[in-house]
């Protein structure tokens, strides 16, 4: 991607945050997954993005057939409306812990948790990435279905829910890619959805930069319309301490 289409791509994203939370149709609950979920004011609206059901697909959470990359005790980074971290929880993971640095995203995600009936099985915290946790708190599977868009590095965010659509600098990348395997138990996995929308050669640098290595366990493409109806790619990486 060239520096060019860098600075679209962020101010692209950025505009549709905006638009996602003051145009005229958006729904107080929406469709997803096979199942009805709450929206509420200033969370991101997956609706208006195909990011949350691509996650779902690539943690085989879509498909009662397929095995689900993830098990076990389950967190979730940037929990948003909920979907990954109930349908975990729907699909056997226990106990979830759902995480967002946008309080009204945690909000929502207790109301989706008690809708679909595991508001006992699906813990909230408000967090920016690990901060809010425990210390000692390890998890099978850590996800995070990421910002990928680059943002400038000096980029002022005006809101909480700009966070979803871009990341300045990369800078929750990095924090995450050097935090998330500790947050995993001996046998677990911290795993990253991306998207070639994102700079995946800056992201492999910094995995690089911090002792990571990145390994792709599945992929898939979607066109998205609102980008000239390219093929986008989005993977689910495994991020792996490279001394491992």
């Amino acid at each position: 991607m060239t520096n060019t289409q860098q600075v679209r791509s962020y101010e692209r994203s950025l505009e549709r945050s905006r638009q996602s939370m003051t145009r005229a149709d958006r729904p107080a609950s929406f469709h997803l997954g096979g199942r009805e979920w709450d929206l509420l004011d200033e969370v991101f609206a997956p609706v208006y993005s195909p990011s949350t059901g691509v996650a779902l697909h690539l943690l085989g959470l879509d498909d009662p057939s397929a095995r689900p990359a993830c098990q076990g005790s389950f967190l979730e980074i940037g929990c948003g409306t909920g979907v990954i971290a109930v349908t975990a929880a729907l699909t056997g993971c226990v106990p979830v812990v759902a995480s967002d640095i946008n309080p009204r995203a945690v909000e929502n995600t207790s109301v989706n948790a008690a809708r679909h009936g595991v508001g006992d099985r699906v813990g909230t915290v408000h967090s920016d990435l690990f901060g809010g946790l425990d210390a000692g708190e390890r998890f099978d599977t850590v996800f995070w279905s990421s910002n990928y868009v680059l943002g400038p590095d000096e980029y002022e965010y005006r809101s909480v829910h700009e966070r979803a659509y871009v990341d300045a600098g990369y800078q929750a990348h990095r924090r995450y890619l050097e935090q998330a395997p500790g947050r995993t138990t001996d046998t677990g996995r911290a795993l990253l959805h991306f998207s070639s929308r994102g700079d995946l050669r800056l992201l492999s640098r910094l995995a690089e930069e911090s002792g990571r290595e990145l390994r792709t366990l599945r992929t898939c493409q979607v066109r998205e319309g609102e980008y000239g109806d390219d093929l986008v790619d989005h993977m689910l990486l495994q991020i792996v301490p490279t001394a491992a």
